[in-house]
Formats: C-alpha cells, sequence, structure tokens
C-alpha cells in the first residue's frame, strides 16, 4: 500500500486493554523485530499506530513440540515454518489516524482496535513524522526510535507545563538525557532554568566516563545566556573556571523548614527536627541558628532546653548534627550579596543559572540544605509575584524549572509533604515553577510525586520497586514493563506522557562530538534577535564554538 511500511503480518487476536496479537507472515523472521519497534495497523476505517510489547513464538498443534517435525530436510523445514509453527507479536495500539493519512490529519487516542485479519506494517518514516512532528522551536528532538532514522522530537511546551522526571540505574546514561532536555529547553525559550548541579556536569564542562573524555556544558554552548554560580569558589579555580557568581549562605537565612528536610539525612529524632522550631521562637528571627551553634558547653544546652521546653538529649542531638555547618566555608555570618537576589535576577533576564556544588557536591546534607533554602526562597518570590499580577492583571512571572538530583532525597514518602519540592510537585505550575527530577532510585520517591510528574525518561532500571514506582497509573503498565526491561543499558529510553502523543523506545541523539554541538547550540531566531545577532550566519557560530 502507498505510505507503508514493510508489512509484518495480519491481527489475529486481542483487546483495548491489552493490545493486539499480530500473526508474521511466513516471509518475516521473528528475529527481525523487537520490543519497542513501531508498527502501523491497517484498519477498515482507521490507521493504527502502537509498538510491539513482546514477540512470541506459536504453533498450531499444542502436541506438535513433543512430535517434532524432521526439520534437517530443507522441505519439510519450509512447509512446517509456514503453517505448523510460526511467530507472532503483541501490539498495544496508541493512536489512531485515518485510514489514507492526509498532510493536515493528526493522531488522536486509540480507543478501539482495529478488526481481524487488519494488515500490520513496520511504521514508516512518514508515519513516525506525522505523529511525532518535527524539529522546531517548539519540538526537540531528543532521538530516534529503533532501527530508524526518523527524529522522534518532544512537545516542549508540555513538558514545562508539568514536573518531568529523569530515571535509570547508575550509569545508564541519565546525565546524558538531562543535558539534552536542557539544552532543549534552553533553544525554546519557554522557561528559564536552575539546576542544582552536584557533581558540576551542566555548567562548563562535564565528562563522558565511558569515553574518558571532556564534554561541553551549557555555558559553552550558549555563552552569555546561561550563568554559573558556585558554592565552592576554591573548586571552581582548581578546574581553572571563572563562575559568574560566588553563594554565600547566612546562617540567618536558614529556617527550621530547612532543617525539617534534613531530618532523615543527619539522623535527627521528630522531636530533636522540631526543637528547631522552638529555637527560633526563643532565640529570634534570622539569629536563632548562630547563638545556638555557639552553645559548646552541656550545661548550656542543659539550661537552654528547659527554657524551651524540649529533651536534653533530643537538643544535644540537634546541636551535633548541626555543628558540621560550621565546617563548610559557604556558611557566613552576613553574606555580602543575597544570592537569591542574584539568582532571580539573572532569570528575571531570560538567563539560565547553574549551581555548582564542587567538593560539596559528594556532602549529602549540604546539597540538600543548599538546594531546599534556596529552593524555598525563590518560590516565595515567584507566589508573590504571580499574586501581585493576579491583582494588577499584568504579566505573570517568567516560567522556570528547577533540576534537582538525588531527588528521593527530598521527595520520599517521610519528606515530600514537608519539602518546598513536594509542594511545587503538587502544585502543578500554579505558581510558575516546574520540577526536573534526576534520580536512580525512583522507587523512594512519594508516589503523590510521582504521579504529579507529567512526563517520564525511564533508561534501564532492573529493581522492582523502581519499576513499579515509574509506571505506576501509566495506560499499558503491564505491556510497558517488558519494553522497559529490554532496554539496552546505554543510550536508550523509554519516553511517555504529556511530552509525546504515545509511550516511545528512543535511541538518544549524540551529545559530544563537533557536529552535535553545533546543532545542539542552535539559538532560536527569537533569541538571536534579543542578543543583537540576528544576521550572524552559522560559520560565524561555528568558529565562535571550535575556534
Amino acid at each position: 500500500m502507498n505510505g507503508m511500511g514493510t508489512p509484518l503480518g495480519l491481527v489475529v487476536d486481542g483487546s483495548l486493554g491489552q493490545g493486539v496479537e499480530v500473526r508474521l507472515d511466513p516471509a518475516t523472521s521473528v528475529e527481525e523485530v523487537k520490543v519497542g519497534t513501531f508498527v502501523t495497523l491497517q484498519g477498515e476505517k482507521l490507521r493504527f499506530f502502537g509498538v510491539v510489547t513482546d514477540v512470541k513464538l506459536g504453533a498450531a498443534s499444542p502436541g506438535l513440540k513433543y512430535n517434532l517435525p524432521d526439520v534437517s530436510n530443507p522441505f519439510i523445514a519450509e512447509v512446517v515454518g509456514g503453517t505448523a509453527v510460526f511467530g507472532t507479536i503483541a501490539v498495544l495500539p496508541s493512536l489512531t489516524m485515518p485510514a489514507v493519512l492526509g498532510d493536515s490529519d493528526s493522531p488522536s487516542p486509540a480507543k478501539t482496535i482495529p478488526p481481524h485479519f487488519a494488515r500490520a506494517f513496520l511504521a514508516s518514516e512518514r508515519d513516525v513524522q506525522a505523529v511525532f512532528g518535527s524539529a522546531d522551536d517548539q519540538h526537540f528532538w531528543i532521538g530516534n526510535p529503533l532501527d530508524m532514522e526518523t527524529k522522534v522530537c518532544l512537545d516542549l511546551k508540555s513538558l514545562t507545563e508539568r514536573s518531568m522526571g529523569i530515571f535509570g540505574k547508575s550509569g545508564t546514561g541519565k546525565t546524558f538525557l538531562t543535558r539534552l532536555l536542557l539544552v532543549g529547553i534552553l533553544q525554546s525559550d519557554l522557561a528559564s532554568t536552575l539546576i542544582f548541579d552536584m557533581h558540576s556536569e551542566y555548567g562548563w564542562q562535564g565528562r563522558d566516563s565511558e569515553r574518558n573524555r571532556q564534554v561541553k556544558g551549557l555555558k559553552q554552548l550558549f555563552g552569555s545566556k546561561v550563568a554559573v554560580f558556585s558554592l565552592d569558589e576554591k573548586s571552581s579555580r582548581q578546574r581553572k573556571l571563572s563562575p559568574d557568581e560566588v553563594v554565600r549562605i547566612s546562617y540567618g537565612d536558614i529556617e527550621p523548614e530547612d532543617i525539617e528536610a534534613l531530618r532523615e539525612n543527619l539522623g535527627l529524632s521528630d522531636v530533636a527536627s522540631q526543637a528547631a522550631y522552638n529555637l527560633k521562637q526563643r532565640l529570634g528571627s534570622g539569629k536563632w541558628l548562630e547563638e545556638f551553634l555557639a552553645l559548646g558547653g552541656r550545661d548550656d544546652l542543659s539550661e537552654l532546653s528547659s527554657s524551651i521546653n524540649v529533651q536534653p538529649q533530643a537538643l544535644a542531638a540537634l546541636h551535633n548534627r548541626l555543628s558540621r555547618f560550621k565546617r563548610y566555608e559557604f556558611m557566613v555570618s552576613k553574606a555580602e550579596r543575597d544570592s537569591v537576589q542574584r539568582i532571580l535576577e539573572h532569570l528575571d533576564r531570560g538567563m539560565h543559572v547553574v549551581l555548582e556544588f564542587g567538593r560539596y557536591g559528594n556532602d549529602p546534607h549540604a546539597y540538600i540544605l543548599v538546594a531546599n533554602l534556596l529552593t524555598r526562597r525563590i518560590h516565595e518570590r515567584y507566589v508573590q509575584r504571580h499574586e501581585e499580577a493576579e491583582g494588577t492583571g499584568g504579566p505573570g512571572p517568567r516560567p522556570l524549572v528547577i533540576a534537582i538530583e538525588e531527588a528521593h532525597k527530598f521527595l520520599s514518602p517521610g519528606l515530600a509533604s514537608q519539602t518546598i519540592f513536594g509542594i511545587i510537585a503538587r502544585e502543578l505550575r500554579k505558581y510558575s515553577v516546574t520540577l526536573m527530577v534526576i534520580d536512580q532510585r525512583p522507587g523512594g520517591i512519594d508516589q503523590e510525586v510521582m504521579s504529579q510528574v507529567g512526563t517520564k525518561l525511564v533508561c534501564l532500571l532492573d529493581n522492582e520497586r523502581d519499576i513499579d514506582a515509574v509506571l505506576g497509573g501509566a495506560p499499558g503498565s503491564r505491556e510497558l514493563r517488558t519494553v522497559l526491561a529490554r532496554l539496552e543499558s546505554k543510550q536508550q529510553a523509554l519516553i511517555y506522557g504529556h511530552a509525546v502523543p504515545m509511550p516511545v523506545v528512543v535511541h538518544t541523539r549524540e551529545f559530544g562530538s563537533a557536529d552535535s554541538y553545533a546543532e545542539l547550540s542552535r539559538t532560536p531566531s527569537r533569541l538571536r534577535a534579543a542578543d543583537g545577532s540576528s544576521d550572524r550566519s552559522s560559520g560565524d557560530e561555528l568558529k565562535d564554538l571550535f575556534g
């Protein structure tokens, strides 16, 4: 048929909930069809678009496996292969299109299935393009379908409208996938991003450990559109980098809510963590922590515990755990500059901020403290601006995506309802702020929070609890489990949710070569105009990038 891909076989069974079974033609080997491959099913009035979720071997008679024919004879093997034994594939139809596809037709969710003996084909490039669109300022090329050169694109507006998640076991390429998503958001100019860069991978440069090479970060690709803030100036200097800003945190900026976010990681009891609220009430806002940490003797703590009605053991435990803050060089009595205000100023100008943690990236307490504190204060400003805009009828704040690594440390079931990140996830961009959560242990994230993640990009996972967490509530989750289990360990991901019309397995695009840098650093026309660089040629841009 015109516009169709390679014929596969006929529909012989199925249901809307579990997908359809396709018996392969004798000329089609089961070895030619892989889990995750796109398939079109030609019905009478509709064309169905789906993905292969399983591959099976079938036989016309159950007893055939006990009475094997003499397949050493090529003629007998050919006859049996075309009649008595055959291959089948399970296909989960996700979308429908008109049987005769026109240029203006768009797919819609599948609410029925094709009839018996509907023909199945490998999806053509035109089918894939009709479903996932073409790369432009609103659609970002994230990768290619299995065994196809066609581009799979994400709808960036849908991606940033709700929180998103990148999940996968260690070493499966989460960092590279995250870089690609961040590049897409920068290209689109639909939102600003604030990236809490635990291991200094996204700012100036990162590392491809598999190929033992350095790769360009966002600052090298987008120049003045990205500002690199550093929590550890010494680490930046050692790497011969000059950060745009150095972050300092005042003791007075820390609130009891920030201590509550550290409760599990510090091993604090509920009584000890709640004592921070008593201390603030007793010692005063803005100075309670510094005065508390200045206490040195057991008698001082005992006297204070009596005055605030907190058990001495709990108060001593809190003092002991929080004393580590005094070792952090970024903690000061009074910061010369308001780091939150500086970050907001950059975001308001349409820039993107990467906060590198340097040596503190290996200290989960420092990472959680700073990320929670800065996000809480930035969120407060966004809420205030949003309410002011509603009152005056003016424009709201520029949308913001906040990227956090090791997300389960902020969003565990015991903390998600109390940390600012759990609040943001539940707000569904009510105040123009969403999350990009990156984690290798999604099973440790509160399920209510996971249900609010709009788009999930999942690399290989092998822990049952993690798999249940990422697929919970997804249509066709049982079938997608099979697809997820068959992902390769590198550069493959299952993507589903708001940014794509249906679940898709992609081989993620290249990141690290000169050609990939040239494509990824492309600046949309509206950004070029804002920069005053609309008359620059691509050759000039390449010269800037590669000298």
